[in-house]
């Protein structure tokens, strides 16, 4: 190391006192260069801050406040909703678009024009106007008759058929629309669907009257995309009891059928969402109380705000939390008229009136949008179709609810259970639960008793 040093140190002596001399005034106009950027930076700032502190005294921090520069939301209820659906879009626990493809198009995808204005509440226009991030297409075909199909439910209705049908118009649809939909079997995938700014689409089935009173049927549904089945509809069914529509009616099973117990065990071990939507009081306090996943409830609102035996009474809805002998679960309220209020009298405020009923009993974690559109003749006002969702949002923002809560009603809540369904499914695989082959025990068309069985 010293014999590199020094030809540095024994060199000519007056050449080491030029060289000494040449570094002092560098490093001198080194440290003015450097406090000359350092005075033009501050100065810079303290006039920036001045223009800006001119701004405000001019306009006012509402401006700001009213931009979301602050991190708030708007003031402005509408300013409000628009800001938190950009945020955080809705997700609607039940579409029936598949219909309207079916007796309006007799399902001819190719036909069917989504790009303009539809005939109903659904169209890609007012969706993205609405701010929509991701629906449940309802893959529903309607009860059979009784006498159609029997009392024990076992004559051929082409229930099943016509579900493939709807299931195959709604892929269909969203095959068409690549750049606006995109299919969606998971949690996971509807986050990366609203991230990609796309719409998560996810099918559910309608009832389980279209599962031909089969378990194995409910798996090849989930194998085909199915992601919840609604446990009836306006009619019972082999497996459970329906509510009925406006009036309750008589029970068959009084609650769920042996074969229905069945079911939910075998839609939790698959993780498909078990729907309570349309059934009876007892049908969904069975359920609470056997499915070891959480629950769901589609389309439908509070009996308390409007007694009809379609919405969910006070005692069932607080049976959902997270309490003690509690099951999670959401409620993903109904747009339909005949659920919200007297004949004449709805409107978004009355709906709202449901979500907020519906979060004093069970909190607002456990509440969400199902609005039923392209399943319902006639609308809220206010709620005319997908692209009036804000309107809702607005109307809750006025009544105190925060962007955390808001945010909650319009698809985190819903995101949660769905999740929740999953890690249930997954952990009852990993202990190794066994699928569930129980057989309809009115059937026909298979032996009576089990190979082996005492004759």
């Amino acid at each position: 190391m010293s014999g590199e040093a020094e030809p540095l140190i024994h060199g000519n002596s007056s050449e080491q006192r030029n060289y000494a001399h040449d570094d002092a005034e560098h490093e001198a106009a080194q440290q003015q260069s450097r406090a000359l950027r350092v005075r033009t930076i501050v100065w810079s700032l303290l006039g920036l801050l001045f223009i800006v502190g001119i701004v405000i005294g001019l306009v006012g921090p509402d401006y700001y406040a009213d931009h979301g520069w602050s991190g708030a939301l708007p003031k402005d209820p509408d300013l409000a909703a628009r800001r938190l659906l950009d945020m955080a879009p809705v997700i609607d626990g039940h579409i029936d678009l598949p219909m309207v493809a079916r007796y309006g198009w007799r399902n001819n995808v190719s036909a069917i024009p989504l790009h303009d204005k539809m005939p109903m509440h659904v169209d890609i226009p007012r969706l993205r106007e609405g701010r929509v991030g991701g629906f449940f297409w309802s893959t529903y075909v309607p009860c059979a008759g009784s006498s159609a199909e029997g009392k024990k439910f076992l004559n051929a209705t082409w229930r099943v058929r016509d579900t493939m049908e709807q299931i195959d118009v709604a892929k269909g649809l969203i095959m068409k629309y690549p750049e606006t939909f995109q299919y969606a079997v998971s949690s996971a995938d509807v986050k990366d669907s609203i991230f990609q700014r796309k719409i998560a689409s996810l099918l559910g089935v309608e009832g389980a009257h279209q599962l031909g009173n089969s378990i194995a049927v409910l798996r090849q549904y989930y194998d085909l995309g199915v992601r919840y089945v609604t446990l009836t509809h306006v009619c019972h069914n082999a497996f459970a009891d329906s509510c009925g529509y406006i009036d309750m009616i008589s029970p068959l099973h009084h609650g769920l059928s042996p074969l229905g117990f069945k079911l939910v065990e075998e839609m939790n071990r698959i993780g498909m969402l078990v729907d309570l939507s349309h059934t009876s009081d007892m049908t969904a306090t069975q359920v609470i109380m056997h499915s070891k996943a959480p629950v769901m409830w589609s389309h439908s609102s509070a009996r308390a705000v409007h007694n009809v035996a379609r919405n969910v009474p006070d005692e069932v809805l607080r049976m959902i939390g997270t309490g003690e002998g509690q099951k999670d679960g959401i409620v993903m309220v109904n747009f339909s008229p005949a659920f919200v209020a007297p004949e004449g009298e709805a409107d978004v405020e009355r709906v709202a009136d449901h979500v907020e009923h519906i979060a004093r009993v069970v909190s607002k974690k456990h509440v969400g949008i199902g609005s039923d559109f392209d399943g319902i003749m006639d609308t809220p006002k206010g709620l005319e179709d997908v692209s009036k969702y804000p309107n809702l949002v607005a109307e809750l923002f006025r009544r105190g609810w925060n962007k955390y809560e808001l945010a909650g009603l319009t698809g985190g809540n819903f995101l949660r259970i769905f999740a929740a369904v999953e890690d249930v499914a997954h952990k009852l695989q990993s202990e190794g639960a066994l699928p569930v082959y129980d057989v309809y025990e009115e059937r026909e068309d298979m032996p009576s008793r089990r190979v082996g069985e005492a004759l």
